[in-house]
């Protein structure tokens, strides 16, 4: 009984074909549920401030900077210890049954006399421990993309051309970052400034992508380049 709630649950709000595990025991599932509502409960306090009529779950010692900034959508699951800070010009909006891993951080900007531009990350999103989402100059994810642990953005470089200067002391550039719809992106993936990445495509673990690629493309390396294109 509690497997077939549990299951059409799941069905409706993530994955119509879902099926629990023949091996999964009632005793686990009760386990998971049990931490499941503890979630909910962390996220209450958010949801009055902001989001009402919306189901999040929280893991412990989750850090929001700047509420008013974020836009959460439906059945938002962030893991433990994230933090996320929407100190940014535009807004930091994750879509419908998007997924945080543990240890992540979400920052649109950590500099206060040069704010960052926005993070926008689809619906269906789902996204391993230990990420790390900088939106200086924008970073957009499209929908039903998943990300392995450690995968990292960071849209903006430090200029360094003058001489007579710290490069701490010369500012950055921003371009944005762009990653389409249904990519799959191995853990350790690094992408840099100005990057483009379009839809169905595959990056390999422990590649630093310095480029853009079309749609279609199963990339790797350091730096990245073209395997083949499906």
């Amino acid at each position: 009984m509690i497997k077939n709630l549990a299951e059409n649950y799941i069905r409706k709000t993530k994955n119509k074909d879902f099926k629990f595990d023949k091996n999964l025991t009632t005793s686990l599932l009760l386990n998971f549920i049990v931490h499941k509502l503890f979630s909910f409960f962390r996220s209450l306090k958010f949801l009055r401030f902001n989001q009402r009529g919306k189901l999040m779950f929280f893991g412990k010692r989750v850090q929001l900077f700047n509420k008013k900034n974020m836009r959460f959508g439906n059945n938002t699951v962030i893991g433990d210890y994230v933090k996320i800070s929407a100190l940014g010009q535009g807004k930091l909006e994750l879509g419908d049954n998007v997924n945080i891993g543990s240890f992540s951080q979400i920052i649109i900007s950590t500099s206060f006399n040069n704010i960052g531009r926005y993070i926008k990350i689809g619906d269906n999103v789902g996204m391993g421990e230990f990420a790390y989402i900088g939106g200086g100059g924008g970073t957009k994810i499209g929908k039903d993309t998943i990300i392995g642990q450690y995968f990292s953005t960071h849209p903006e470089n430090h200029n360094f051309s003058d001489k007579s200067k710290l490069i701490r002391d010369q500012g950055v550039s921003r371009k944005g970052i762009q990653i389409g719809d249904n990519c799959w992106i191995g853990s350790k993936v690094t992408i840099l400034d100005g990057v483009v990445i379009g839809n169905n495509c595959v990056i390999a673990a422990g590649s630093v992508v310095t480029k853009g690629f079309p749609q279609g493309s199963v990339i790797g390396g350091v730096p990245a380049k073209l395997i083949k294109n499906i």
